[in-house]
């Protein structure tokens, strides 16, 4: 899963697709490099990030989903968002997955909406919210706690007849560094769930602030957690570089036979 930022504020690409003809240019990159599906955001979810209205968020959406959907019209394509609204807009606009960084706790209409749809759903798990998950997240059992939050999600998703559904951890999204590593640590026990389990931690704080590095130096831890998280059981990597994912995922491959 490739990701295209459509904000101005995202903590590694933010700005540099927010015009159709870059986007473009990009998605034809990964494209050639090996990307099964596109996921597109228009709201910032890195900590502290700016909140932005409805109106905002559709407008980003709508300058390039149109012209992209009909550019690539072969292509999955995600959309990343949490409002119902947005939801239905995109899905009426081409797109064809739901990914919610909010498990459905920041719209209590958005499974319902999901399930009139028919859409594919990223049921990802998040402690509060963009602007306060990273002011001391705190757990007993993380594990456990991510268990129950899932098993209760999926019972409701389950009962609107929504049944192509996958789960992401939300590395990043309410976790400590500790707690990040101690869920990708135990990745395999969430194949219970027998789910396609997702995984997004491409460049992101939990590599390069351990590493004490930045983003764009974070491409090599990334990859050997990638390797780490495919072997656990991930069958999605949501990242930033196409192609460097693509070759983690053959040699994984050729590891398994």
């Amino acid at each position: 899963m490739g990701i295209l930022n459509a904000t101005p504020d995202s903590f590694f690409d933010g700005g540099k697709y927010q015009q159709l003809d870059e986007a473009i240019i990009r998605i034809e990159k990964m494209i050639e490099e090996g990307v099964d599906i596109l996921d597109i955001g228009a709201f910032s979810t890195r900590p502290g990030a700016d909140i932005i209205n409805e109106k905002e968020e559709l407008k980003r959406l709508s300058s390039l989903l149109p012209g992209i959907s009909k550019r690539f019209p072969n292509l999955p394509i995600s959309i990343d968002t949490f409002r119902s609204e947005i939801a239905k807009a995109t899905v009426a606009m081409g797109a064809h997955i739901i990914n919610d960084v909010s498990g459905g706790n920041l719209d209590d209409k958005m499974f319902k909406t999901v399930g009139e749809l028919k859409v594919p759903y990223v049921l990802m798990h998040m402690q509060g919210t963009p602007q306060t998950m990273q002011n001391k997240p705190i757990y007993e059992d993380i594990v456990q706690e991510m268990f129950s939050f899932f098993q209760e999600k999926l019972l409701k998703i389950n009962a609107l007849g929504i049944r192509d559904v996958v789960i992401d951890m939300g590395f990043g999204f309410g976790k400590t560094l500790a707690h990040n590593y101690e869920v990708l640590r135990q990745l395999q026990d969430f194949q219970l769930f027998d789910l396609p389990i997702l995984v997004g931690i491409s460049r992101k704080s939990m590599i390069y602030k351990h590493l004490n590095i930045k983003p764009i130096d974070a491409l090599n831890g990334t990859t050997a957690l990638h390797t780490f998280a495919l072997l656990k059981g991930c069958q999605i990597l949501r990242v930033h570089d196409v192609a460097a994912a693509v070759e983690v995922v053959k040699l994984v491959e050729m590891l398994r036979k």
